[in-house]
């Protein structure tokens, strides 16, 4: 009887113990995330999204359907103006079934109808109503449901890099580029950070023109979401969701947040796969009364991207 008592206390004692160590741990890592978060909070100036969800009109974005998940990603580069035409247009397609990253971006040249207001290019849709209107504008040209936006201000572009890639990101640069981005770039592979990097996918006079920018951003945001899935970004991740927030808008939830970062780490090893809407032979160089467009085949467009999602 007494060999059972004793064996019982050591057994209570050890369950003690343990629930103590669990219960340390866990107050331990809040007090961390706690702590980076201010940290992150406290390196980040000012940003223009510092009140998130309240900056823009509801967004009226779609549940998401068979476990794919459709953000819409605006690139703002507003540089003090009230109502900014957004700089980059994207859809960042997630399946949480088979944990596939694809990326779409949506030319901002586009000749599309607004509605309520005719016919613009598809970055005046931010500039008259936000991103609700954008995703109307979306969803009439395309026929595409998107579930929720991310404004990016361009401002903490290079903060959040520094963090994501401490070590930077290697590219190729095909030719000097200086014109509008208040630097200058050398030809050549090279690792390049924060404030070169943003210039890097800004640069725009290019021989490709915008088409080159966009080809940049894609490549860019491939090799970040590689890094954002290492070790080193997860222990980071309170930092870096403190020194965003003043420079984000979004409506993604927390917990679809870490669903997403959970899938891409499951399935890290797979390529980001991208697409550029108009696509090639689709689309003809116009002048009209809101300045050079893209004039693009709509049913030829619609049905690339739906082939592309699919796949």
């Amino acid at each position: 009887m007494d060999q059972r008592r004793k064996k019982k206390r050591r057994v209570r004692k050890w369950v003690r113990n343990l629930m103590l160590f669990i219960l340390l741990f866990i107050v331990a890592v809040a007090a961390y995330c706690v702590y980076q978060y201010n940290k992150g909070l406290s390196e980040a100036s000012d940003g223009k999204y510092k009140n998130d969800g309240k900056t823009f009109e509801q967004f009226q974005g779609a549940e998401p359907q068979f476990g794919e998940i459709n953000i819409l990603l605006i690139g703002s580069d507003s540089r003090g103006e009230e109502h900014a035409r957004s700089d980059t247009i994207m859809i960042a397609h997630y399946n949480q079934n088979t944990h596939r990253l694809k990326l779409v971006s949506l030319m901002r040249d586009m000749y599309v109808d607004i509605p309520d207001h005719g016919k613009q290019k598809l970055n005046a849709a931010f500039a008259f109503g936000g991103p609700e209107l954008l995703r109307k504008t979306i969803k009439q040209t395309f026929d595409i449901d998107i579930n929720y936006y991310t404004i990016v201000d361009f401002q903490g572009f290079s903060k959040i890099v520094d963090i994501i890639a401490p070590k930077g990101v290697e590219v190729d640069i095909p030719y000097e580029m200086s014109y509008g981005i208040g630097m200058k770039l050398h030809p050549g592979k090279q690792v390049l950070h924060g404030k070169k990097l943003l210039g890097y996918v800004r640069f725009r006079h290019d021989r490709l023109s915008d088409f080159g920018r966009v080809e940049r951003q894609q490549e860019v945001l491939g090799k970040l979401k590689d890094q954002a899935v290492s070790v080193h970004s997860i222990v980071n991740l309170p930092r870096i969701l403190g020194l965003a927030d003043p420079y984000i808008d979004t409506n993604v939830d927390t917990g679809t947040i870490l669903a997403i970062g959970k899938g891409l780490m499951i399935g890290k090893s797979q390529k980001t796969e991208t697409l550029r809407l108009p696509v090639n032979d689709s689309y003809t160089n116009e002048r009209v009364d809101v300045g050079d467009v893209l004039s693009m085949d709509i049913d030829k467009n619609k049905q690339a991207l739906k082939e592309f999602l699919s796949q």
